[in-house]
């Protein structure tokens, strides 16, 4: 089918700062759009945001050059003409950018048409979105990692660490997973109340109070899950994103919002160790930060055996930098963010580069969310077995968990929870 029209327009993201949106249509009058998010805390190796730098719209944040270029060059290559498949598009748009990181164009602008032409794709053959990307075997529903408490960049508190997780793997079907984790976050906002701390929440929907340690963070929720009536660990499981590239410094780490401690990468890794034995936690994003690379290797040989250990910063849905990773030994699990690389076919490259070389992947939204569900769909159309999308609250992030619910309900009978075997160490 040809591409009969593509149109981008400035729209707004969870955080009220303009990202793009584009409309797609197709020749048999199939129509789609999508909306790229995007992030706070960001890899230096992520493909190129373009922002217009004009201090006088949006505090330079506009994203009208991105938006021209989709309704100027973009559109002057692809309408008209037909596509054999996703990745015949995808490669012409990052032909014609030219550059090694979607400088050009941009890849929020790249993005939005890859995602719009996947869904108008997807329409025109009849098929769920997550069929299309993943094809008859996409059955499995993840389970959702829901970031409870937030600190780092994403709050305004004096907790160093970006994401506190629970993971509620003990389920027989998705539907009963979320029903599990939206009672232990209204369980934990009742915590809190009790101990007089805020329950104001953070960029991704998670409470994001002033406590009296990093570790305080862990020890509420797990207060929250046994007064919810469930039990740590066999039940509920604990994930954490530190974003650690936020606390590099000069080559240290420092936990400037809590105590102010500098800690080197063995120190760090220490502490990491002591937590898993102290708590029930599964997975471990960003323990290091992005170019302390002597660092994760020494990360990966101590915990890679007893915990998911998942590059985000460090590998940025790169597949050139993940096999890297992979030939050093480094990690051993990838962070999937769809705007990280810029279009549909790299992200699924990479995921297919980690599946074949044992690694998980872990899809994931940004803190500059919007309603679009593409990452849902890409979840389940790539048997990922979990993702993370933000807390019990917000509609951005709940539109996701909606979607999923959808997904298992048109599936019925033959769809399977990821649950525990998604987590090699759950006890």
């Amino acid at each position: 089918m040809k591409i009969t029209k593509v149109e981008a327009i400035e729209v707004l993201d969870s955080r009220g700062n303009p990202t793009i949106e584009v409309d797609l249509t197709l020749e048999d009058r199939a129509h789609a759009c999508a909306m790229v998010p995007s992030g706070a805390s960001t890899g230096e190796r992520e493909a190129t945001e373009l922002r217009d730098e004009d201090k006088s719209r949006y505090g330079g944040n506009g994203v009208l050059k991105a938006v021209e270029n989709v309704n100027g060059l973009i559109a002057k290559e692809i309408t008209g003409r037909c596509f054999i498949n996703q990745r015949e598009l995808d490669s012409l748009m990052i032909d014609l950018d030219g550059t090694p990181n979607k400088s050009k164009l941009g890849a929020n602008a790249i993005l939005a048409v890859s995602m719009a032409y996947a869904r108008a794709k997807a329409i025109s053959m009849g098929l769920p979105l997550y069929q299309y990307l993943g094809g008859s075997n996409a059955h499995i529903l993840p389970v959702p990692c829901m970031n409870v408490i937030n600190g780092g960049r994403h709050a305004d508190n004096n907790i160093d660490f970006q994401e506190f997780m629970i993971a509620p793997h003990n389920a027989p079907t998705f539907k009963e997973a979320i029903r599990i984790g939206e009672e232990v976050f209204h369980s934990l906002k009742s915590v809190l109340n009790i101990k007089g701390y805020s329950t104001g929440v953070g960029d991704e929907g998670g409470f994001a109070p002033n406590l009296k340690s990093n570790e305080e963070a862990v020890e509420v929720i797990l207060e929250a899950i046994t007064k919810a009536g469930y039990n740590p660990d066999t039940d509920i499981s604990i994930c954490l994103d530190p974003a650690t590239s936020e606390l590099w410094d000069n080559g240290k780490y420092k936990l400037s919002k809590s105590t102010g401690k500098i800690l080197s990468s063995d120190e760090m890794i220490k502490l990491w160790e002591n937590w898993i034995k102290q708590y029930p936690i599964v997975l471990l994003e960003d323990g290091l930060a992005e170019n302390d690379w002597i660092g994760w290797q020494a990360l990966t040989k101590e915990l890679g055996s007893k915990i998911e250990l998942v590059g985000d910063d460090l590998f940025c849905t790169n597949k050139k930098i993940l096999q890297e990773g992979i030939n050093k030994g480094v990690a051993n699990s990838i962070l999937i963010k769809l705007n990280q690389i810029g279009t549909v076919t790299e992200t699924l490259e990479t995921m297919e580069i980690a599946r074949n070389n044992g690694y998980n992947c872990f899809v994931s939204h940004r803190s500059g969310e919007t309603v679009d569900t593409f990452i849902a769909d890409l979840t389940v159309g790539l048997n990922a077995g979990h993702l993370k999308t933000g807390s019990g609250c917000r509609g951005e992030r709940i539109e996701k968990f909606n979607q999923f619910l959808r997904i298992e309900y048109q599936l019925k009978g033959s769809s399977v929870f990821a649950g525990k075997k998604t987590f090699k160490h759950v006890r």
